[in-house]
């Protein structure tokens, strides 16, 4: 197994927070809120899940990677978080969901997997590998041609800085202080350069804002905190 892009601290403030991943009103709660979004863009720019084979790069405890299955994808889960994979292991049990889960990189499953998803999913995790550009490049290995790259993750902003770190981690509190760095925050130009060296064609860039009166997410042309990406594979 292939583990040279892990970072052992990244991992371990996921596994710290395994217990309560599932709960609505803990530490995840801006990933609950965030996942109906983020699961409809993919499913909207795919033209559907249902009968396609899904990839969730960095799944951690399966909020997504279960949306997708539930949307009748044939779903597979990659985290190297041991505590995360079992919570995702055990919640897909619970609710009679069949999602093939696996402690792995991207660049270990890519090896045997090559051109062989519908769907690829990586999001909020590019900003805790050690080498970002090794995960895109292994996430595009894996989508087939005509097949579907979702990336998302925060910008390299002071106003991304203020919202996520000093906002979310030290004022708020939704986070725990920590969970961000700011050197490892991602600019779009630099992730679509990333995509397109891959031999993707990106698709659609929208920035996510959060509102805290309604505690609901949405898109927007603004991309100066988080945003996502879609690319494709070209048909060779």
């Amino acid at each position: 197994m292939q583990q040279s892009n892990v970072d052992p601290v990244e991992v371990g403030k996921f596994e710290k927070l395994a217990a309560t991943w599932w709960d609505p009103l803990g530490h995840s709660k801006p990933l609950h809120q965030l996942n109906p979004l983020r699961t409809a863009y993919v499913e909207r720019h795919a033209d559907g899940l249902f009968g396609k084979r899904v990839l969730d790069v960095g799944c951690g405890g399966g909020l997504l990677t279960e949306a997708m299955a539930r949307a009748g994808a044939q779903a597979t889960g990659l985290d190297m978080g041991e505590e995360p994979i079992e919570v995702a292991r055990l919640h897909a049990l619970e609710s009679e969901l069949d999602i093939d889960y696996q402690l792995c990189t991207a660049e270990a499953h890519a090896a045997h997997k090559g051109a062989h998803y519908d769907v690829v999913t990586c999001m909020e995790m590019l900003e805790h590998v050690p080498d970002p550009e090794s995960v895109v490049r292994a996430c595009a290995e894996m989508v087939k041609p005509g097949g579907h790259l979702y990336l998302s993750t925060i910008n390299k902003t002071p106003l991304a800085y203020l919202t996520t770190i000093v906002g979310a981690e030290q004022i708020v509190k939704v986070l725990p202080k920590g969970t961000h760095d700011y050197s490892k925050f991602l600019r779009p130009s630099q992730l679509i350069q990333w995509c397109e060296r891959a031999g993707l064609r990106v698709q659609h860039a929208d920035g996510v804002l959060y509102n805290p009166l309604t505690e609901t997410f949405r898109l927007s042309s603004r991309m100066e905190i988080n945003y996502m990406i879609h690319a494709v594979k070209p048909h060779e």
